[in-house]
């Protein structure tokens, strides 16, 4: 589902605990194969799990019972990745104007 239209997905938030797929794979897949952010839920605040998850990308984690303001500031983190994204396209923008005005600096 994410492969056909990951175009139109900003965030995706998941449990760690799923009976049908391991968490961390779809973490690796999701987020670092295809750039999405994502969002680990977690039923209490285990450590080890914590760090695997931030180890294979996760944004953040929520922990259950998620709260409605907790909800509320998940905009964040896609503000924050597309404000990155942009000035990463910025600069190479940048960088390819330089190199085709003979810029020596590069």
């Amino acid at each position: 589902m994410f492969r056909e239209d990951m175009n139109i997905y900003d965030l995706v938030i998941t449990s760690v605990n799923m009976p049908d797929m391991d968490a961390f794979k779809l973490l690796e897949l999701v987020g670092l194969e295809m750039g999405l952010l994502v969002i680990m839920l977690l039923v209490h605040g285990d450590t080890k799990l914590v760090k695997k998850g931030i180890t294979h990308g996760t944004c953040d984690y929520l922990f259950k019972p998620v709260r409605i303001a907790e909800l509320k500031n998940i905009w964040q983190h896609v503000v924050r990745k597309n404000k990155f994204d942009f000035r990463d396209h910025i600069n190479a923008l940048n960088q390819d104007n330089r190199h085709e005005d003979g810029d020596p600096s590069i």
